[in-house]
């Protein structure tokens, strides 16, 4: 795996480059700076808990050949701002799952998914209280 990052300004606008040239606008903190061009980089840690879990449990609930119509993810996260570095305290996941699902499958996804699959929740996991909540809509 291999990311290179280029400066777009003289100020802290740098964008991101995968090995298929996508990219990720990131952007540091108005507080020091930051023009609001892209993700702060705390920011890009909270998507890639979403992605990593999210593609995780649409593969699992394929799997399970679960009627899965939609999935929506919402992640809240605190930090520990007096400390420096300002690492996560606590995050939250919160999945909403659309479709006709049975709640001990997607139960078993999830559970799956954080104590087994995905990468992501398993590094933050380990420097934060890391939990996950779900509604499941019709």
């Amino acid at each position: 795996m291999e990311i290179n990052l280029t400066r777009k300004n003289n100020l802290f606008h740098f964008e991101a480059k995968n090995a298929s040239g996508e990219l990720l606008q990131m952007d540091a903190n108005p507080v020091i700076g930051g023009e609001g061009k892209g993700f702060r980089p705390m920011e890009t840690l909270l998507a890639g808990l979403g992605g990593c879990s999210g593609i995780d449990v649409v593969n699992i609930l394929t799997k399970q050949k679960a009627a899965l119509k939609d999935l929506q993810i919402q992640i809240k996260a605190s930090r520990k701002e007096t400390e420096i570095p300002a690492i996560f305290e606590e995050i939250n996941v919160h999945y909403i799952l659309i479709g006709d699902l049975e709640k001990s499958k997607v139960e078993k996804a999830l559970q799956l998914t954080f104590d087994k699959y995905c990468s992501v929740a398993h590094i933050l996991g380990a420097t934060a209280r890391l939990s996950y909540t779900f509604e499941i809509k019709a």
